[in-house]
């Protein structure tokens, strides 16, 4: 979906390096969404997404989709599918 929405990200990057901050989600889905920040992470690994409710979900980062001027964007997936992760975004996403 062509939404878009702030979050708090909190992770370890490429080097092992342990970090908080803001970043912005975009293709929302049920599953979870593309993520933009300026760390380097690694496929694989696994985030904690907040978002501006205070709810957390942990997230896999399954893909690097790009990187520009040093943002760079990872698709990213809950990691668990309850309901926490299934409202997360605060919106009802059509069924298929």
């Amino acid at each position: 979906m062509a939404l878009k929405a702030a979050v708090g990200l909190t992770g370890e990057d490429r080097q092992k390096c342990s970090f908080t901050m803001p970043a912005r989600a975009t293709k929302l889905n049920r599953y979870g969404a593309a993520i933009q920040l300026n760390r380097d992470l690694l496929v694989g690994s696994t985030v904690i997404v907040r978002n501006k409710r205070g709810i957390q979900v942990s997230a896999r980062v399954v893909a690097q989709l790009g990187a520009v001027e040093g943002l760079r964007t990872y698709g990213i997936e809950f990691v668990e599918q309850d309901d926490r992760a299934m409202n997360f975004w605060g919106i009802t996403f059509p069924t298929t």
